[in-house]
């Protein structure tokens, strides 16, 4: 395989696994409803409407990385709303480590840190309109 190609499909990668991932929390969501998240975002002071924000993050952004369509927009989307959910809901762990001496906020840092990393490397080959 040669070296274009391994970048290719190292992208891909890291597209399905960020997309299935985080897809994973959005489906969660709409079966769960969202009077939880509401409930968060008024807490802090801001309209409960703006945690339907949470879909386009959890669910729209995903399947466009799964896609590869308008990745880049896809993982801007991603990272954006791990940011709000640090912000809002985990910024009392930001210096924490967990019960195994992990950091406590290593999922949503990862992936913020893969997000980032697609909106620098782009899709690839392996998508609908390679941007």
């Amino acid at each position: 395989m040669n070296q274009a190609a391994m970048h290719d499909a190292a992208r891909l990668l890291l597209r399905i696994a960020l997309g299935v991932l985080v897809l994973l929390h959005g489906v969660a969501k709409l079966r769960g409803g969202m009077s939880g998240i509401e409930r968060l975002v008024e807490a802090n002071g801001l309209p409960g409407v703006l945690a339907y924000g949470v879909l386009v993050g959890e669910v729209l952004a995903p399947l466009m990385l799964l896609l590869g369509f308008h990745a880049r927009l896809g993982a801007a989307l991603v990272a954006v709303n791990m940011l709000f959910a640090v912000v809002l809901a985990h910024m009392g762990q930001l210096g924490q480590l967990d019960g195994e001496g992990g950091w406590a906020l290593e999922l949503q840092g990862m992936f913020l840190a893969t997000a980032v990393a697609i909106m620098l490397l782009g899709p690839g080959r392996y998508s609908l309109n390679q941007r």
